[in-house]
């Protein structure tokens, strides 16, 4: 009998209850995300803020948003806002997301979730304590052929799992992306890339017990390339990151019964090849491609909202706080190496 790859429990984005969003820093990510938003759920964008108004303004004439904030107070302060988008940079991040939650709004913060661990645990407990969703934004996490993954693994298509292998590199220069050669914007190859594959080998194999890293900074003070191996019981996961070099950015999972390969960019929506001792299979990519896949987070964090839940069961939020100690510890091996 022909294998069949398990169906994905991802619901369609179109099905989750309406929110009126926010966005919070008018920038690129943010355009991305409400064009998704746009062409692939009920969600509505009805406000945009910046220090700028002009900025807010020209973002808002883009997209067709009814408001532009020229200050983030104003924005979290709109009664008609639901729910804020935190896409500043992830220098600020800890100070808007725990600005929006005062102001009892839900909140979806752009990944990486903050800069440290203690920064990410002070907005977990800001957010419990006002009973409102905080959600790190990373959508990979919610896209149906990680739902597909996932199940693979659970159902022990793969054996004991062995080995994870992932990575993500791209070519960002100081001259081309500033941002991320400023360390008190949060720059670095492992805050804004390097959290991908570990965020993704967290999904495969939990905690790690042990984080061994090496890496080279950049002369603007952050790393520029790091490699680390994360070990969790008998199993390791490998996972590369580099501001040098645009890299296959490709993930798979290896285990005594089989291998699941995603293919390039594995952190968006991407094929999976399976290879098992009967052969190997290949499972197309959903309908939804590119960064429009951004806009499965947000009708998961609609769909909380819509059910009372105030975690996800996807990402909880002690997961990406453990998360972002995975990485503190791995940036401090950098930095002391």
């Amino acid at each position: 009998m022909p294998f069949a790859f398990p169906v994905s429990r991802i619901p369609d984005p179109a099905d989750a209850p309406s929110l009126r969003w926010g966005i919070l820093g008018p920038g690129g990510i943010a355009h991305s995300f409400v064009d998704a938003l746009t062409k692939h759920t009920g969600q509505r964008v009805v406000a945009v803020g910046s220090r700028a108004t002009e900025r807010a303004s020209a973002f808002a004439g883009v997209h067709g948003i009814p408001r532009a904030h020229g200050s983030y107070d104003a924005l979290v302060s709109d009664p008609d806002v639901d729910v804020v988008y935190v896409a500043s940079p992830t220098g600020q991040h800890h100070e808007h997301a725990l600005l929006a939650v005062a102001a009892g709004k839900h909140v979806l913060v752009e990944k990486s979730f903050s800069r440290t661990a203690v920064e990410a645990r002070e907005m977990v407990a800001a957010a419990r304590s006002a009973d409102v969703v905080l959600l790190e934004a990373m959508w990979t996490r919610f896209l149906p052929h990680m739902d597909v993954v996932r199940q693979l693994v659970h159902d022990g298509v793969l054996g004991e799992v062995q080995t994870v292998i992932a990575d993500h590199g791209q070519l960002l220069t100081p001259d081309g992306a500033p941002r991320l050669h400023r360390p008190e914007l949060g720059g670095g190859a492992v805050l804004d890339l390097g959290v991908y594959p570990i965020s993704f080998a967290a999904l495969m194999l939990g905690r790690p017990d042990s984080v061994v890293a090496a890496g080279e900074m950049a002369p603007t003070g952050v790393d520029a390339q790091v490699s680390a191996v994360l070990r969790t019981g008998t199993a390791h996961a490998v996972v590369t990151t580099t501001l040098t070099a645009r890299t296959p950015t490709t993930a798979s999972v290896s285990g005594t019964a089989g291998r699941v390969e995603i293919a390039a960019d594995f952190y968006t929506p991407a094929e999976l090849i399976l290879t098992t001792q009967a052969g190997w299979h290949v499972r197309e990519v959903d309908a939804i491609r590119g960064h429009e896949g951004l806009c499965y987070q947000a009708a998961h964090l609609a769909q909380l909202v819509g059910d009372g839940r105030r975690e996800s069961p996807l990402l909880p939020l002690d997961e990406t706080v453990s998360i972002m100690e995975t990485m503190d510890e791995v940036r401090r091996q950098i930095v002391a190496g």
